[in-house]
Parts: structure tokens; sequence; C-alpha cells
């Protein structure tokens, strides 16, 4: 999980020292806050959240650009050895972006409703015959009908993304994914998608193999652009971008109209909303209870597992105030402790627990890919442990909601579709 890269990013942070480090229902309101609120507690953690949201961003970039490259240099010269480097970067990419899914639920960068990229980013499930053929439907997609789309390239992909469906995604990771896995296949453990390099080779199989080309360029550079504009807004020093005015001014929808207290509800609002309605939920809950691998995250690649440690580690990350394990600052623990400190040892346990089982789970990935596991009968060892992180991650979420309360906030989690 550690690499040099990351490394290199703390050090800069804790070096720069004062420049920047120093819609669901209403969930069941608790006894009111008995203790001060605290001020310190609260600017130190959003301090480092501000922190770590640059750098996870940054890292994101990153990687992206190096998939950039890796995609470039396939479609260039499509072979084996270079598709197989294109797939490794993607699955490099995804560790630092998956640490970056907390930072949501606020109408901040990433999802702002009129701004925010994350639909482009991240979107899933997506109908892979919005954009490539498919077993049972071999023209379809937008590669396959040049009629339609007579000229692939950024402008047209970003166009597309979602329309005429929420599953006609056209962009971002999930839709590179499939470009260069290919469809999964139907039966459990039969590991990724099987898409050969001569996919991408003119002459060789499939059709429209130079559109399926410009389509996998495109799709890289338009992620890369996209990620580009989230790590600007948390970039320090920037006169009045998103970062700059975070925890400083209160947001027009700011129910304090403090920028402390407001900045601190969003935070809590990210961590809580993603813990129970997307990772408990969505990610896990849907998947384990309809046994169905279209409800499987990285389904092409076979690499859930290492989305849902990702995810549960940026949850760690901000409420530890933590990256890639090393300490950054003080992080939302420190202020829950100030009001309820046995409240915040059981935060941070269940937290541990969801990342302890996640990291097991990631670990056993060649011999039991998530989609095996889905097809166990209940009550087999991987079934229990996940049930198990999920029932962590709703305590987690709980308890969040119930010290934003003990703190005077008002705030509403997302709430997960489907309940176990």
């Amino acid at each position: 999980m550690r690499n040099v890269a990351s490394v290199v990013w703390l050090r800069l942070v804790l070096g720069l020292g004062g420049s920047f480090l120093g819609c669901g229902e209403e969930d069941p309101a608790p006894p009111p806050e008995t203790k001060a609120f605290p001020w310190a507690e609260a600017q130190q953690a959003i301090t480092t959240y501000k922190a770590i949201a640059y750098g996870v961003y940054g890292e994101s970039v990153a990687g992206a650009k190096k998939l950039q490259s890796a995609v470039d240099a396939f479609v260039a010269a499509p072979d084996e050895a270079k598709l197989a480097a294109a797939k490794q970067a993607w699955i490099d990419a995804r560790i630092p972006y998956n640490q970056n899914d907390v930072f949501r639920f606020y109408g901040g960068p990433i999802d702002h409703e009129e701004t925010g990229p994350e639909g482009a980013i991240n979107a899933w499930p997506l109908d892979e015959n919005f954009i490539d053929y498919t077993r049972d439907e071999p023209n379809a997609g937008i590669i396959n009908h040049p009629e339609k789309f007579p000229i692939i390239d950024e402008a047209l992909i970003e166009e597309q993304n979602e329309q005429g469906g929420e599953k006609n995604i056209s962009s971002g990771f999930h839709a590179i994914a499939f470009l260069l896995w290919g469809q999964d296949d139907e039966t459990a453990g039969t590991g990724p998608g099987k898409r050969p390099f001569t996919d991408f080779v003119d002459g060789g199989t499939a059709t429209n193999q130079a559109r399926r080309r410009a389509y996998l360029k495109a799709a890289a550079a338009l992620l890369v652009k996209h990620l580009e504009q989230v790590e600007a807004a948390w970039k320090p020093g920037i006169v009045d971008n998103y970062a700059a005015n975070f925890g400083v001014k209160p947001s027009a929808d700011s129910t304090t109209g403090d920028g402390v207290k407001d900045a601190l509800a969003r935070m809590i609002r990210g961590i809580g909303s993603m813990a129970k309605a997307e990772l408990a939920g969505e990610r896990m809950t849907v998947a384990f209870k309809n046994r169905s691998q279209e409800d499987e995250h990285s389904c092409f690649s076979d690499t859930t597992w290492f989305d849902l440690r990702d995810n549960a580690l940026g949850l760690q990350n901000v409420w530890l105030g933590q990256y890639r394990g090393q300490k950054v600052g003080p992080g939302l623990d420190v202020v829950f402790r100030a009001v309820d400190a046995p409240l915040a040892d059981t935060i941070t346990r269940d937290l541990a627990t969801a990342v302890d089982k996640l990291t097991s789970l990631a670990a056993a990935n060649d011999s039991l890919p998530f989609d095996v596991m889905l097809a166990e009968p209940d009550g087999s060892p991987a079934r229990v442990e996940v049930l198990e992180v999920i029932k962590a991650l709703r305590s987690a979420a709980d308890g969040l909601s119930l010290g934003a309360a003990r703190l005077g906030l008002t705030i509403s989690l997302e709430q997960p579709s489907e309940e176990l």
C-alpha cells in the first residue's frame, strides 16, 4: 500500500507547517450537547482534512497520468504486453482514487450538483452495450455506430455520459476498464474479462478497431482532465478556490452560519454517508443481497475487494488524520473525543474492523474474488466476514450521527437503498 510518491507527498505536507497543515432521511436525534464546542480541535481537523484531500487527489492525478501514458503506448502499437501494462496502470490508479470517496456527499468539488465530475469519473454500474459490443449484441455501442457518432473524441464521450439512462456510462474508470478487460464472464470464479488485444488491431478481432483505439485514448485523457479539476479545488494557497473557503466561510446552504461548524458538518456528512449508504449499502449490501455480478463495483477487472478496502481506508484516513498509514494531523476523532471519548473509541474500533477485514479479503483476491463470495452459501466464512464489515460500517455511521448531535450540528446522512 505504501510507495515512494506517497511518502514524498507526506514529507512535503508536514514540512509546510502553517501553510495548510497546523439526501437522506434524518437520523434519530440523541440528547443535546453537554460540553462546549471544541473550536481548536475542529480547526485542526479541518486543516488536516484539506491536506489529505489535496494529497489524495494529487496522487489520483499522478496515477491517472500513468494510466494515460500506458493507454497511449498501447493504442499506438497494440500487443499483449502493452495491454497488460495498461491494465496494471488502471489497478494502480485506483488505489489513491478509492480513498477519496469520503470527500463526497455534501456538494463539494467532486460532486457539486452543477460542476462536480464524480459521475464522469466513477459512475457505475454501466451497460456495456452503450459503449461497445457484447456477447449478445455484436454491433452495439458508440464504437460500432459511426453513422450516429462519426467522430470519437473527449467532447463526445463527455456529452454522452448518462444520456438516456443512469447506466449509460460512457466515461471514467469503469468505461476504461470495460475497454481494457472486456465483458465479465457470467460464471463466478472464471476471472476478469478476457478482451483480446486484437480488438484494437486493424483487421483483427471484432470491428471498428480504430474507433476503439480512439475511444480508449480519449477516455483516458478525459479522466486526467476531470481529476485535475478536483485537485485544483483543494490546492493550498489559491485565492478563493474551494480549499481557501472551506472552514473559513459558511456555504450558501449552511445550517450554522459559521465556517468552522459548516465545514465540520460537511466532513461528518461525507464520512458518515460514505460509510453507511455507499460502502456498506450500494457497494456491499446490494451485491451481497442480490448475489449479482452486475452489482459488483469492478466486475471487469475482478478487483472489487481492493476498491472496498481502499474505500474503508479513506474513511479511516479522515477519522484518524492519516494517509498511507502516516499521521498528517489531528483528525475527526480528536473533535469527537473532546465531547464524548467513549463514542470516539467505538467509532475507531468500528472503522478498524472494516479496514482489517477488507484488507484480509483483498489479500485473498486471487483465490476468492468478490464474485465467488457472492455465489457462496449463507454462513460461509467470507459471507460472514462481509456481514461483519457491513455492521461495523453502519455502527460507525450511527456513531458519527450521534457525535454530530453532541457537537450541536444538524446533519442528515444518505441512507442505503437496500437493507439486509
